[in-house]
């Protein structure tokens, strides 16, 4: 059972988060599931999941049910059980007037 401030890694790519908010489904990266240790051998990174990931930002899925803080880059993209996740827009600044 995962928990917030699970690691996770990618078993294709350099690609590692910690898990902010936990929801239902498989984690996966470049198309492969996460772990958390990396395997011996690292598999290939699927074509469809090859956006890549960059270090400091956050992801979610679309309903806001997950969120991941990707402490390491690498050449796969997040994923929640085959959908993609988005990188997590930053709150806007209220105005000083």
């Amino acid at each position: 059972m995962m928990k917030p401030g699970t690691k996770l890694k990618s078993s294709v790519c350099d690609t590692e988060v910690m898990v902010i908010r936990v929801g239902e489904g498989d984690i996966e990266c470049g198309g492969a599931p996460m772990a958390e240790e990396r395997p011996a051998e690292r598999g290939t990174v699927d074509a469809a999941f090859a956006e890549g990931t960059k270090i400091g930002k956050r992801y979610v899925d679309e309903a806001g049910t997950i969120e991941l803080l990707c402490v390491k880059a690498g050449t796969g993209s997040l994923a929640l059980s085959g959908t993609a996740l988005r990188a997590k827009d930053a709150k806007p600044l209220p105005s000083s007037d």
